[in-house]
């Protein structure tokens, strides 16, 4: 008999004694228990073993736009139909999810919150003023009065010119405005249920610039007790501001004050005509410097790169190498078309040349402010995140379905036309977390481990370390070794371990159980070179079967099996799941780097299509039908 060590003694001197002839086990079946395992995989496990899914943008009708534009549904119907029941729309139509959500942040608007409702309710303090008076008025006329009541009253909001009473009697502080914020956070509270559904408290603060996008979601990591010591930061003079700098101030007063925590995620920097990304001096006029690239790396862990206002991960004038750069693309102008899209604005609008940016500030300041995760979300305006290709239910509740609704414009000015038909059934925020709770929840938003999609719920682990093989992917469980020999998404990889030559990374991708099967897995690698270049390249790195790689590098097209017809497509091209180990060819050590994970789906019909065969209404020239669906993970950084 082999001899048996003190250590292997002493542990079986703490298993209960047979009573009959028991198993003796061998020291080496012992061995994971030094290391805190057990034969069984799952027990003692201790990193994030589920992904949830959520939207972190929803508005109701709450917020003044969505009241002005027709939505009536407030929060308990927003609640609601998240968490999978079935309400009815603004327009009056039975809408339900596919599949509920997970978590939800209803992110009304802070300026104004509260107004459009007590409008559309007559409210006292609106008709004592006379042009509240005459918005009412108008929007119970009905049809062009109503259309020029709106359009007056968005105009107002647009140009900072309400009247001053209303803005008081909606300013935090005043006695309306506390009593909505209140409800906000007691209506969070009560649908709020630990290990089910996650409720975060949570509102959009609306930096607007010349119609230049600015905005934040700010969300809360705490319950009623600690957001209901405070109100939501506004923009509209004199009462709030619209530089970031300044909401950075109010969240770190607000974490001062209850010991509580909060987070900021931007949006639509395609919308905001070059400030989204500033490299070297704000739309304020404030150069760029270590408060400013301090303050936005610990604020602003998450961008919301993906929604119905367009896709911000790439665009294909900063990648024209990327055949798949071009994607749900806006690019017209800023939010409200006031001002034309110049090329030279698109670099400080985008995820990818942010976070290349953040590279070289990183080098100049110490600091990289754009060293953020990847989120999806909605914006929907109706109360409601349906955001199925097949259940769009669109972004206002002018929006929602109807046989003209392709034919009508989101937006439109001298300046160009961001058609109806361009918006974007997008997207969703998927968090690795152990439990569906506000603080797991959170925490993973704060250590980057999520990422975005665009609608399809298909699981993404995605990994970097210094020693992966292939071997390491023979498991039906890659996260195991994933956690134990490196990082997850949003990580940061270690100092290159001796004898290593180059980073490697494992990525696992697994359909959406109800959606299209999987084309591709990209890795896209930014960095820097020592002359303080920036470069990126997009790395094919595991496909499905019937193909193989060109001699030029190129993948040929997985193919296409959409019916436009019958709005459908069939499953018989891609995979159901795709997994490999990459590593870096072309690494060098001395340079600054980062990497994250692009999944592609098979060509999909868009919602128009959808429209078309359900309305029997044609499809408008011009009009995108088919599109490949996506995953984007928040990066993984190396640092020499």
């Amino acid at each position: 008999m082999k001899p048996v060590s003190l250590w292997t003694t002493l542990l079986l001197t703490a298993l209960p004694v047979a009573t009959s002839a028991q198993f003796i086990p061998s020291e080496e079946s012992l061995t994971g228990l030094y290391h805190g395992k057990t034969y069984s995989p799952y027990a003692q496990r201790s990193f994030p073993s589920q992904v949830f899914w959520g939207d972190s943008h929803l508005h109701t009708a709450l917020s003044a736009d969505a009241g002005l534009f027709g939505n009536t549904l407030g929060l308990e119907p927003a609640y609601r139909f998240t968490r999978g029941e079935e309400v009815t729309s603004a327009t009056g139509l039975p809408v339900k999810l596919g599949r509920p959500l997970d978590w939800v942040v209803i992110a009304d608007h802070s300026d104004m919150m509260g107004f459009s409702t007590d409008l559309a309710a007559g409210a006292p303090n609106i008709l004592a003023v006379p042009e509240g008076k005459a918005w009412f008025e108008g929007l119970q006329a009905g049809g062009q009065d109503a259309a020029d009541a709106a359009l007056n009253l968005i105009t107002n909001f647009a140009q900072a010119t309400l009247p001053e009473q209303l803005l008081k009697d909606y300013a935090p502080g005043s006695k309306i405005y506390n009593t909505v914020w209140q409800d906000v956070i007691d209506t969070a509270e009560r649908f709020n249920d630990p290990g089910n559904f996650t409720a975060f408290i949570g509102y959009e603060w609306t930096s607007l610039d010349k119609g230049n996008n600015l905005h934040r979601n700010v969300i809360f990591r705490d319950g009623g007790e600690k957001a209901s010591q405070v109100v939501p930061m506004v923009t509209q003079p004199p009462y709030g501001s619209t530089d970031p700098l300044d909401l950075y101030q109010y969240l770190e007063d607000y974490e001062a004050k209850t010991g509580g925590s909060v987070l900021a995620i931007a949006h639509n920097g395609n919308l905001s005509n070059g400030i989204m990304f500033p490299f070297e001096q704000q739309f304020t006029g404030k150069a760029i410097d270590e408060t400013y690239v301090e303050q936005r790396a610990k604020w602003e862990p998450l961008y919301e790169a993906t929604q119905i206002k367009g896709d911000g991960e790439a665009h294909p004038l900063l990648s024209p190498d990327d055949k798949f750069a071009d994607y749900e693309t806006w690019d017209v102008g800023n939010l409200d078309l006031s001002e034309a899209k110049t090329d030279d604005m698109l670099k400080y609008e985008y995820a990818r040349s942010a976070l290349k940016m953040g590279l070289q500030l990183e080098d100049k300041f110490g600091t990289n402010p754009y060293k953020f995760g990847m989120v999806g979300s909605t914006d929907s305006h109706t109360s409601l995140p349906a955001i199925e290709e097949e259940n769009f239910f669109g972004k206002a509740a002018t929006a929602e379905p109807s046989p003209t609704r392709m034919e009508h414009p989101f937006a439109k000015s001298d300046k160009g036309t961001y058609e109806g038909y361009q918006l974007v059934a997008s997207g969703l925020a998927a968090v690795w977390a152990k439990e569906n709770t506000r603080a797991a929840l959170f925490d993973a938003m704060e250590r980057k481990e999520v990422y975005a999609t665009t609608g399809p719920r298909m699981m993404v682990r995605f990994f970097g370390g210094w020693d992966y093989s292939d071997d390491d992917l023979r498991s039906r469980q890659p996260a195991f070794i994933g956690y134990e020999k490196g990082v997850p998404m949003g990580g940061d990889l270690s100092a290159v371990p001796e004898g290593a030559t180059a980073p490697s990374f494992m990525v696992y991708a697994l359909r959406d159980p109800v959606g299209a099967n999987l084309d591709r897995i990209q890795i896209i690698k930014g960095w820097m070179d020592t002359a303080g270049e920036t470069h990126e390249k997009v790395f094919d790195v595991a496909w499905s079967e019937g193909r193989e790689m060109e001699a030029d590098g190129t993948l040929p097209d997985v193919g296409n099996t959409v019916d436009i017809a019958a709005a459908t497509w069939y499953n018989t091209i891609g995979a159901s799941e795709l997994a490999t180990i990459w590593t870096d060819p072309e690494f060098d050590p001395a340079q600054k780097a980062f990497y994250y994970a692009r999944v592609l789906e098979i060509p999909t019909p868009r919602w128009v299509v959808y429209d078309a065969q359900r309305f029997g209404v044609e499809i408008p020239e011009g009009a995108e039908t088919i599109g490949q669906e996506r995953a984007y993970t928040s990066p993984i950084w190396y640092t020499p």
